[in-house]
């Protein structure tokens, strides 16, 4: 059973992730409060997602202690393979979502968690990027559907 483990935003860029139990998504703007939301948004930009597992293994292999929101992602799940998703629709609560593309760690990231090995171990586990079909709401415990 895939579900949503964790969602985090913050108002400002390079701000820290504020932890919180549930977002509202406007279509083609991105999430109320956050960083990225505008209008006419990039769909790129409007909502990232990241398994926790991939995390907890890198925390694993380095015995180290990252919370997940710490990687910067809107929400964080559990128990789905988000890579098998790109080009796929999915739907989490009320919001229907398009799966566009994977989101790829950059040296912000890297610079943030001061970790010099978060490009390499995360290319292709940094989760995806999603655009916003509908408007909606996305709670924690929410289960993640194919469409």
């Amino acid at each position: 059973m895939s579900e949503i483990l964790k969602i985090g935003l913050t108002k400002d860029h390079n701000k820290k992730i504020i932890e919180t139990s549930e977002i509202d998504l406007i279509a083609g703007k991105g999430i109320i409060g956050d960083r990225h939301f505008k209008d006419f948004n990039d769909p790129l930009n409007q909502l990232t997602i990241i398994e926790s597992e991939n995390i907890d293994e890198y925390n694993l292999k380095n015995k180290l202690n990252i919370p997940y929101l710490n990687f910067r992602r809107n929400i964080v799940t559990k128990g789905i393979k988000l890579n098998d998703l790109v080009e796929k629709k999915i739907s989490i609560g009320s919001v229907i979502l398009n799966v566009i593309d994977l989101c790829r760690p950059c040296r912000h990231l890297s610079e943030k968690l001061n970790r010099n090995d978060i490009i390499k171990e995360f290319m292709r586990k940094g989760g995806v990027r999603c655009q916003i079909i509908n408007d909606g709401r996305i709670s924690i415990g929410d289960q993640i559907k194919i469409i």
